[in-house]
């Protein structure tokens, strides 16, 4: 019987350390509410555009990624933007790190494609610096009420921000 039961509390310690090892930090803002299938729609460099954004949980559910592409074409009939997001949240700094990498260039591994900030009540602002020193600002805004997300997003040059986009995400 007692080695029953050494038996026993030896598999539950090690299922535990297993488990803890599996658990994905927590992101509550994000993964809550993040998680999904949206529609955004507003305007991005000046112009109008609708984008199809999925958003699911991915890597032993530490991260969400983004899967964004807009509705318009380019000349070859392909989508005129896509991008793969990645989001993270480190608990010990409560930061949560972006890598956006997209269709305007190939440069979000080397020039500045991570961004960082702390949440603060339901925005998330994020801070993108590039090796060139420029610094592109997203916020991620969260609205309850209806369930949407805003993201606005500057460009600064000089310490002056000019707007570059103002979109809304809506599910689908």
């Amino acid at each position: 019987m007692r080695r029953i039961l050494t038996l026993v509390v030896a598999l539950v310690a090690l299922c535990s350390s297993v488990s803890a090892r599996q658990a994905a930090p927590p992101a509550p803002l994000l993964i809550d509410h993040l998680v999904g299938t949206w529609v955004l729609r507003g305007t991005i460099d000046g112009q109008q555009t609708t984008h199809d954004v999925d958003a699911q949980r991915v890597l032993n559910r530490g991260y969400v990624r983004l899967h964004e592409v807009s509705r318009e074409k380019d000349a070859k009939g392909a989508p005129a933007y896509e991008a793969i997001v990645f989001i993270s949240f480190d608990t010990k700094t409560g930061e949560y790190a972006v890598l956006w990498l997209d269709t305007t260039s190939n440069a979000g591994l080397t020039n500045g494609g991570v961004g960082r900030g702390k949440p603060t009540g339901s925005t998330i602002p994020l801070l993108f610096k590039t090796n060139g020193g420029d610094i592109f600002h997203t916020s991620f805004i969260y609205a309850p009420t209806n369930d949407s997300w805003q993201w606005i997003m500057d460009g600064e040059s000089g310490g002056k921000l000019q707007p570059f986009a103002r979109v809304t995400l809506t599910r689908k």
